[in-house]
């Protein structure tokens, strides 16, 4: 595989990783905005405008869109996190060119007042499916309580208030700025014509207008708040934990990532053998989230009513036994075998490796090899997770709970 890069004088990123052996080719438009960008004014606009962007453009309508995507047989979609948007095809070889032009079109949609009318029932109907979700809701909920008026606090979908409110006026204003090409990556990976990737990026992207674009990084470390929402028509309780961690770009957030799969990985975790194995808990996982200037861990468990009490005080005591013991080499090899297991798979396909290229640079500004992610994975020792607990104390959680109303 080839490495290639090109910065365009508007300071569009285009990146590349070249295999000419790969069966098939991915391409995507990555952008640095997400729901910390946004005010409370205009929390949700960044996934609005993610639907917008496939309502068309001033050449093309959405029945025109979604056809032309169709007749070459792309599988696409978008996405939106706190921090970034992303837009991505994978495709055959021979329909790189034509997807990396319609992207390059649909970057600078039409954001007609009619569509945005319309779409915005569509987000409301989303924002109502998923409080139907105690899974989603919890987290959400949770990382709102945890980073307690930090950026990375907002919700991503918003709320039915601020998108009843939401101006399309106002999320001109913000795509302006937001998509501003220096605030943008174009990735290819796989099987590429690099430089016609560059000649489209240079007719389809060069006019865009550069912007001032900011950010503001802080590191959050948790309110350590604990809350429980009631909700009828609920059997389960459902439960969020959230911690700080380090940041995307903390060379620790490896270990991070092998101390989350120790405690909470689906099989195999101390999670899994004192709550899912012993029936106390249905399901019970912990995950590490990098993000730009700080980062978080985050548990999942869902439990009946009967066993919260029991389930919380077995959590407290794992936590207890990170901090007074840490992990065990045989822990630290399984997590590592799992990880570099699920780290190459996912690589081996073009649209597996599109994320991670992207999200190297986006953060980075730093391309980084398989073997790169693979060698750093197995160069973490006991002692440097040992480190992280004693800095970080996961057992120091936020607590967010969703569940049955209780008996008095």
């Amino acid at each position: 595989m080839e490495f290639k890069k090109k910065i365009l004088a508007n300071g569009l990123a285009v990146i590349g990783e070249i295999n000419k052996s790969a069966k098939s080719a991915a391409v995507g438009f990555f952008v640095k905005t997400g729901s910390r960008d946004e005010t409370k004014e205009i929390n949700g606009v960044s996934h609005f405008l993610e639907h917008m962007l496939f309502k068309g453009t001033e050449k093309l309508n959405a029945f025109e869109v979604n056809e032309a995507f169709d007749r070459i047989g792309a599988q696409f979609n978008a996405f939106t996190s706190e921090e970034n948007t992303v837009f991505y095809a994978a495709v055959l070889p021979e329909y790189l060119t034509e997807v990396t032009k319609l992207w390059a079109e649909l970057m600078r949609p039409a954001l007609k007042d009619e569509d945005f009318n319309i779409e915005k029932n569509v987000i409301k109907e989303e924002i109502a499916m998923y409080k139907d979700l105690p899974s989603f809701d919890v987290m959400d909920r949770c990382r709102t309580l945890h980073f307690d008026g930090h950026p990375c606090g907002n919700s991503v979908l918003g709320s039915e208030e601020s998108i009843d409110n939401l101006t399309a006026e106002q999320m001109r204003s913000y795509f302006a700025n937001r998509y501003a090409p220096n605030n943008m990556v174009l990735v290819c990976v796989g099987n590429a014509d690099w430089e016609q990737i560059c000649s489209i990026a240079e007719t389809s992207c060069s006019k865009w207008q550069k912007q001032v674009v900011e950010r503001k990084l802080e590191h959050c470390p948790g309110s350590k708040k604990r809350e429980r929402v009631e909700k009828p028509n609920l059997a389960c309780e459902h439960i969020c934990l959230m911690s700080p961690a380090v940041s995307a770009r903390d060379p620790r957030r490896f270990a991070s990532s092998l101390l989350a799969t120790v405690v909470g990985d689906d099989v195999g975790s101390r999670f899994f053998w004192e709550l899912v194995d012993k029936a106390l808990a249905e399901a019970a996982t912990m995950q590490f989230g990098a993000m730009d200037g700080t980062g978080a861990f985050h548990s999942y468990i869902r439990c009946s009513s009967a066993n919260v009490r029991k389930v919380l005080d077995t959590i407290n005591g794992i936590f207890h036994g990170l901090s007074e013991s840490g992990i065990t080499d045989d822990e630290l090899t399984k997590a590592k075998n799992k990880t570099l297991s699920a780290l190459v798979i996912k690589n081996e396909l073009p649209m597996g490796r599109l994320v991670d290229v992207g999200f190297n640079w986006t953060y980075l500004e730093e391309y980084r090899t398989i073997a790169d992610d693979v060698n750093a994975i197995r160069a973490v020792t006991v002692d440097d997770v040992h480190s992280l607990i004693e800095q970080f104390n996961p057992g120091d959680f936020t607590q967010l709970s969703i569940g049955p109303a209780q008996s008095t």
